[in-house]
């Protein structure tokens, strides 16, 4: 079989992440404006709901290309524990990011009106109670009431915890020695391992689990003037970013030593 080439790989890593990115945020603009129901029928689980599904079409959609890695935890994670040539992980993850800001992009361009209307308000990027109790619609200047509040070492262990239970969803997806799937389902895996973050974990920082994820549509959100996204406080930077990259590496290993070690001996 023909190599596909650097070029195409970072391509699709670009259009994967895009993908993700145009129905993760944009799951959370229609939620939060909901224009039609006023935020009445729409909850958190529409949220983390539209997420997993956004993995799984991203997945299938870029995963013959690039390996659909989206992510620069699992890009790292991948070339620790399972041999991704070094030399393609920066690479891989500036596409990443370059993916979820056109991502975010075209979730501004679709839902402008609205966004415009509430105040541009933060549809972009994870923080600590990211639950809103009220839709952007109609509030004023898109005031939002946050639900629950987290410290920064709370939201650190969360995305930790959270990206290396996503590591373990994606490692057992191709696990042909473990229970292994068939007939390509593996992306059905990780979107419902997302989804299961999303339910269970999702609370205390918002789930980023992707450092592209948060950082890309965080800078598309500061060009269009969405307010208070990079503070002095540097959250932005560590819990959304440095602690899922230390997450999906402790992740990595957690999942060799308990699992693969194990079928090992079994076999």
């Amino acid at each position: 079989m023909k190599q596909i080439s650097l070029t195409k790989e970072l391509i699709g890593e670009v259009f994967g992440t895009f993908i993700l990115i145009l129905l993760g945020d944009g799951v959370v603009a229609n939620v939060g404006l909901a224009p039609r129901l006023a935020g009445q029928a729409y909850s958190w689980d529409t949220i983390v709901f539209g997420w997993a599904f956004a993995v799984i079409v991203a997945v299938y959609v870029s995963g013959g290309v690039s390996g659909a890695h989206l992510n620069p935890a699992v890009t790292l994670s991948l070339a620790v524990k399972r041999g991704f040539p070094w030399g393609k992980v920066i690479p891989y993850m500036i596409a990443q990011v370059v993916g979820a800001f056109l991502g975010a992009l075209a979730v501004f361009l679709i839902y402008r009106d609205g966004l415009q209307a509430a105040g541009m308000p933060n549809v972009w990027a994870t923080g600590p109670g990211a639950v809103f109790s009220s839709a952007y619609f109609g509030a004023v200047k898109g005031a939002s009431d946050k639900v629950g509040s987290y410290s920064l070492i709370t939201a650190c262990l969360t995305e930790i915890f959270g990206t290396a239970v996503l590591m373990w969803g994606i490692f057992a997806s191709g696990d042909s020695k473990n229970l292994g799937l068939m007939h390509n389902l593996g992306p059905f895996l990780v979107g419902g391992t997302v989804l299961a973050v999303g339910l269970s974990l999702g609370g205390p920082s918002g789930y980023a689990i992707n450092p592209a994820r948060d950082f890309g549509p965080r800078l598309l959100g500061l060009v269009v003037g969405t307010q208070n996204l990079f503070g002095s406080d540097l959250y932005w930077l560590i819990a959304p970013i440095i602690c899922p990259l230390i997450g999906g590496v402790a992740g990595s290993f957690l999942y060799d030593w308990f699992v693969t070690a194990a079928v090992k001996d079994k076999a």
